[in-house]
């Protein structure tokens, strides 16, 4: 019987190290999305977003080839409150009759010097305008499901001025940075 070459050995070896970058598609059942701002300077407003999709795709041997793309409907806004929803999907804020959806796309990953922390360098695009934000993603991990699909998650924070997007309405009482927290479970594709 033949040995297996050399070649053929590190052949296979490449071949099995090289894997492909795995994407997971958002679990919306079990991630959430929510936004905050200053109110009058002394607490926090939070509201959140019921219906959003997204992929993310994740390369181990090289985090810079990694990417994510959230889609938020703006329409799904739920502060708790019916009223205060409705103003919030005019044209004070959201304008989610003209600009149904929200959407963040990556355009860099970068590894920081903590393990498990990454730099996210994407674009925003807010009431029909689209601008460079960063996201810092803190990911906690990857692990089989409870039907043995494989699922991996993380949460992301995002923070940006609504006024740059023209949503300038009751600012300052209202305030004009909103940190927006994506917490978020994903299941290979």
């Amino acid at each position: 019987m033949k040995k297996p070459s050399l070649t053929l050995i590190v052949l296979s070896v490449g071949l099995f190290c090289a894997r492909a970058a795995d994407t997971y598609e958002i679990d919306t059942l079990h991630s959430n999305v929510l936004a905050k701002v200053s109110y009058f300077d002394h607490a926090r407003f939070t509201v959140r977003f019921n219906e959003f999709s997204g992929t993310v795709t994740v390369d181990e041997t090289d985090p810079s080839k990694s990417s994510v793309r959230l889609v938020v409907k703006a329409q799904s806004v739920d502060s708790a409150n019916a009223d205060r929803d409705e103003h919030l999907r005019g044209p004070d804020f959201f304008n989610a009759a003209e600009f149904p959806e929200m959407i963040y796309e990556s355009v860099s990953v970068t590894p920081t010097s903590t393990a498990k922390e990454y730099l996210i360098n994407g674009n925003l695009t807010l009431l029909g305008k689209t601008l460079p934000a960063q996201a810092m993603f803190y990911y906690l991990g990857k692990g089989k499901g409870r039907r043995g699909e494989e699922r991996a998650g993380g949460e992301a924070v995002l923070t940006f001025k609504r006024s740059d997007f023209g949503m300038n309405y009751n600012i300052p009482a209202l305030g004009d940075e909103v940190t927006v927290t994506i917490s978020v479970t994903g299941i290979k594709k």
